[in-house]
């Protein structure tokens, strides 16, 4: 293990016990068995830390999520089920992460104010495995969708989202887990169920045939 990831897992420790506010340097130089100087060696300062702790954090989501879709589609498994298993994967690695913590809804709420930009940096990230995830399957698989993928991706992360409104810490995990599952099989199921509408053609009205006018030579 390297002195940064020492000071990294050090620093997730700590940022779960006391929450991110009543958390300091001191205490994580602590906790890695290091001096403060030299922890300030690697980071410069509390918000470093924490946006360094966060970083990992979604990075090593993003791997979870791989991961778990590589082998749901190895083992024969669906759309749906493939991108079930990732999306899974990836919110129980952050979960875990947090597990026990009583500071979870301080830890999120600091997130966005000192790594704003990194939430919609790896949002864009997550949104960006789900199209690469979706295309591959539908190549493979040989799948006809109704819409294309980057929209049928855009639609999982609505569904995510509506799951994580109704449970704001991800808690109850096996309801808020059932929510998503149920929510994006019946999305994904429609998706492919359904087909594009053809356009509509207008007959062709038959040229009527000119009536002689009276006189005209037979």
């Amino acid at each position: 293990m390297t002195p940064r990831d020492r000071i990294l897992d050090a620093a997730m420790t700590v940022f779960r016990r006391h929450g991110f506010r009543r958390s300091s340097i001191e205490q994580a130089a602590e906790a890695a068995g290091l001096t403060r100087q030299a922890l300030y060696h690697h980071f410069k300062s509390k918000e470093a830390l924490f946006r360094a702790v966060l970083e990992r954090l979604h990075v090593s989501a993003l791997a979870a999520g791989s991961a778990a879709a590589n082998a749901k589609e190895q083992e024969g498994g669906s759309l749906a089920d493939i991108l079930i298993a990732q999306i899974i994967a990836r919110f129980s690695l952050l979960i875990a992460s947090l597990d026990g913590s009583p500071h979870i809804e301080e830890l999120f709420s600091e997130h966005l104010v000192h790594a704003g930009d990194l939430y919609q940096k790896y949002a864009g990230r997550y949104a960006e495995q789900g199209v690469a995830t979706i295309e591959n399957i539908r190549r493979r698989q040989k799948l006809v969708l109704a819409i294309s993928s980057a929209e049928l991706a855009r639609c999982v992360e609505m569904a995510i989202n509506g799951s994580k409104s109704m449970h704001p810490k991800m808690q109850p995990v096996d309801a808020f887990f059932g929510d998503i599952e149920t929510m994006l099989r019946t999305l994904i199921a429609g998706a492919i169920g359904a087909s594009p509408k053809p356009r509509s053609v207008k007959p062709k009205l038959a040229k009527k045939s000119a009536r002689p006018k009276p006189g005209d030579r037979k």
